[in-house]
């Protein structure tokens, strides 16, 4: 968890470090931004009392809030003042508010390891693939209306992730007989989560391979720190099972042995040679790369 305050040093004219601040510090100062969240406009006098923190502590941690543009000074709008200036009252800024919407990432994985260490490993990644599920549910009849072909289908998946804040692209990529849609998501909302369980990564992988109708392989993941999670999707060339034939009639049965096991051995070391050349492919098929 990243608290408020936790920047680089930065020095006074006198070259006195006024910036490092200790973790206890900087939950503090985590501590003083939340209240004001929760119960401002408030003054520095009333998040002393609230926090019991010495007025001196107060003021220095909503300098620092100030100076990072977390919270700013409120100004009482209509109403009577009494005589003398007003005590200034404090505010979360639009700024403020987005470093404290971070917190909920600490507060999922904090969650996630009370679960995994009380329900085991295997309960983390059922609550993933059950998030991930209500998404696929919501793709499906999307995905369906796209037609059998895979990279229109991942055209239609691009859509539906780009209007849920995924930022998503795709492209084609590969050549011979690795060619394919290289699926891109710019942002991930559980990013930060699925670090440390990469679950919510492979439920959602194992999702795009049902919805897309082939077998999808990850590449890079933002989790994973890359700046892209990057899907490849098969569009032709892999995968493709060879139709049944039927034997005609009067063959002799050695005869068709003998050209049985033939075709066998042609297969396999065909087979062995096309994995050699997709597996050569695929290593070209770089993140994020155009």
């Amino acid at each position: 968890m990243v608290f408020i305050g936790e920047h680089a040093p930065r020095e006074t004219k006198d070259g006195e470090d006024v910036q490092h601040v200790s973790p206890l510090e900087s939950r503090t100062r985590s501590r003083v931004l939340h209240m004001v969240s929760a119960d401002g406009p408030i003054t520095a006098a009333e998040l002393g009392r609230h926090l019991d923190l010495t007025p001196a502590a107060v003021r220095r941690h909503l300098d620092a809030l100030v100076e990072q543009g977390a919270v700013v000074p409120h100004e009482p709008t209509g109403g009577r003042r009494g005589r003398g200036r007003p005590a200034r009252a404090y505010v979360v800024s639009d700024a403020g508010h987005s470093a404290l919407e971070a917190d909920y990432d600490s507060l999922a994985v904090e969650v996630l390891r009370y679960l995994e260490a009380h329900a085991g490993p295997a309960a983390v990644g059922d609550f993933a693939r059950n998030r991930v599920a209500a998404l696929e549910e919501r793709y499906a009849a999307r995905l369906a209306a796209a037609g059998d072909a895979p990279a229109a289908r991942t055209e239609a998946l691009v859509e539906a992730l780009s209007e849920d804040g995924f930022a998503a692209t795709a492209r084609p990529v590969g050549a011979g007989g690795l060619t394919g849609v290289q699926l891109c998501q710019g942002h991930c909302p559980v990013q930060h989560v699925a670090a440390e369980f990469p679950a919510f990564c492979e439920a959602e992988t194992d999702a795009f391979s049902r919805l897309l109708g082939v077998h999808v392989q990850r590449l890079a993941t933002l989790a994973g720190g890359h700046h892209v999670c990057t899907t490849f999707v098969p569009t032709g060339g892999i995968g493709a099972r060879p139709r049944k034939t039927t034997q005609p009639s009067g063959v002799d049965p050695e005869a068709a042995l003998l050209s049985t096991s033939t075709s066998t051995s042609t297969s396999t070391s065909t087979s062995t040679s096309t994995t050699t050349s997709t597996t050569d492919t695929l290593t070209h098929v770089k993140e994020g790369s155009s």
